[in-house]
């Protein structure tokens, strides 16, 4: 099978399963990969069996790769076996009963209430950069958005009257998501200072001294240089405040659904990872609602 069909497949993706940017880029460099293992076998994808799949697989466990870039790459084979059968290439499925290593579900990392203020007031308002900071940061953990969601915003995806903002998520999933008065307030002010700054017409919230659209790159490193400002020597990303933004509501007492909502989970079970965050939490809320605690 020539690597025209991997690109083919990648249109497939992106045009009909509305996968993000980044999870075609993933899932065409694992196909590309396997392909070039099944060149090494003189193999055909119609030669393709489970345990020659298996075999692929362990190969690149001697390799070190960590079990969830194996789960993915099962992931990505499936997916594109999947596609191949669609369109008749293939009579039958051969990695139906194949399943990826199962992972250890880890309760994500998070910023305390106060250090999340540390690190928000660390940004200041001194020039046209922090103000476009400040608003960056406080959007992520007001909205809880990721940081890709973020970097694709346009100014017409924010409606300050309504103090909503509009969130295009996986699979071009849109969801609108209520501003909070301190995200509201540093949007104000950057968009004040932004006026000035770039010709008309520019589109994207969040521009860089260019004038174009800033990326999820750029925002990592002015958030690791307001960590070290704020004195907070604990690993954090981007998306550390989505599960601080999550996390903190949760402790506060909001509910399961209405967080799943606000996150943009497809699945409840994704957001219910951070119910385990606060055990002490949960034993308050036993103890006052259940009739014998």
């Amino acid at each position: 099978m020539k690597l025209e069909w991997a690109e083919k497949f990648g249109i497939y993706l992106r045009e009909e399963k509305n996968l993000s940017f980044l999870t075609v880029k993933s899932y065409l460099s694992d196909t590309k990969d396997f392909l070039q293992f099944l060149s090494s076998y003189k193999k055909n994808v119609n030669e393709v069996d489970y345990p020659l799949v298996r075999r692929y697989l362990a190969a690149l466990q001697k390799k070190g790769l960590l079990r969830s870039t194996l789960a993915r790459r099962v992931a990505s084979l499936r997916s594109f076996f999947h596609y191949l059968h669609l369109k008749g290439k293939l009579t039958n499925f051969p990695l139906m009963s194949l399943r990826g290593p199962k992972l250890e579900r880890r309760i994500p990392s998070f910023l305390e209430e106060d250090e999340v203020r540390r690190l928000l007031e660390s940004a200041g308002r001194k020039n046209f950069f922090s103000l476009r900071d400040r608003a960056a940061l406080e959007l992520l953990y007001g909205t809880g958005m990721r940081v890709a969601e973020l970097v694709d915003l346009d100014l017409e995806n924010v409606d300050l009257r309504e103090e909503i903002v509009k969130i295009k998520g996986k699979g071009n999933k849109e969801r609108i998501v209520p501003l909070g008065r301190y995200a509201l307030d540093a949007l104000i002010h950057y968009l004040e200072e932004r006026e000035g700054k770039i010709q008309q017409g520019a589109k994207a919230l969040f521009i860089n001294k260019s004038g174009t659209r800033l990326s999820d790159r750029a925002v990592r490193k002015r958030l690791d240089k307001y960590l070290e400002l704020a004195g907070i020597y604990k690993s954090a990303s981007p998306h550390t405040l989505r599960h601080s933004f999550a996390t903190h509501l949760l402790n506060r007492g909001a509910d399961l659904r209405s967080v799943q909502e606000l996150l943009g989970h497809e699945r409840i079970s994704t957001t219910q990872v951070y119910a385990h965050v606060y055990p002490k939490r949960l034993k308050e809320v036993y103890q006052k609602a259940h009739p014998r605690a």
